[in-house]
């Protein structure tokens, strides 16, 4: 049996705040997430670094309660909440919640300083899908040739297929094969990352 289809998802293990280690992999996974979508923000980098820790804070607290209900949003949109709520906090002058989030209530949302709404969430969806993407890389990197990755990356970057094929000395064919090949790969992984944040193991009777 593969272990992997059987360890408890991520979401389930961080409802325990004594398993340190899972809220260290939680951390280390929504770090960069998080820290870029501040500094974009506007934030300086302590500032947001302050936001990680308030964010990480009250999730401590509320991710025990959380349950999904994709009716009422996904949990990117819960996360997007906790950070929105951090850096009002910080904003104001305050340096831990005093209150959890609450799952998914939008009330809190609406508590915020008046802003664009619609730019902040735009700019959320777009870091979370270059969150994906960079995890994505990580696995392709370890799991492709360097060159294959190299030529899938230079091209993301806006390179043609001829200057690559030129650059590698290898046919136009061959490069569009790597990056098919790659881009297929990234679709899979992508799908299962999602499909991993959003789980909720049920509790055991």
């Amino acid at each position: 049996m593969n272990p992997e289809l059987t360890q408890p998802s991520l979401l389930s293990r961080v409802r325990d705040p004594a398993n340190h280690q899972a809220w260290r992999e939680f951390e280390a996974k929504y770090r960069e997430l998080i820290l870029r979508f501040c500094r974009r923000r506007g934030l300086q980098q302590v500032d947001a670094e302050d936001v990680l820790q308030i964010v990480m804070a009250n999730l401590v607290q509320s991710l025990p309660k959380f349950v999904y209900d994709p009716k009422r949003g996904r949990f990117r949109d819960y996360l997007y909440q906790a950070v929105r709520s951090g850096i009002s906090r910080l904003k104001t002058g305050g340096t831990r919640p005093k209150t959890p989030v609450a799952a998914l209530d939008t009330s809190m949302l609406h508590a915020l300083e008046a802003e664009d709404e619609s730019a902040a969430e735009a700019l959320w969806n777009q870091e979370w899908i270059n969150h994906h993407f960079r995890l994505a890389m990580e696995t392709v990197r370890r799991t492709f040739e360097p060159r294959s990755v190299e030529i899938f990356e230079r091209s993301v970057r806006g390179e043609s297929v001829a200057h690559l094929a030129a650059a590698f000395q290898t046919t136009e064919q061959a490069v569009h094969k790597v990056r098919q090949r790659i881009r297929a790969r990234m679709e899979e992984l992508i799908a299962q990352q999602v499909r991993d944040e959003e789980a909720v193991d049920e509790p055991t009777s």
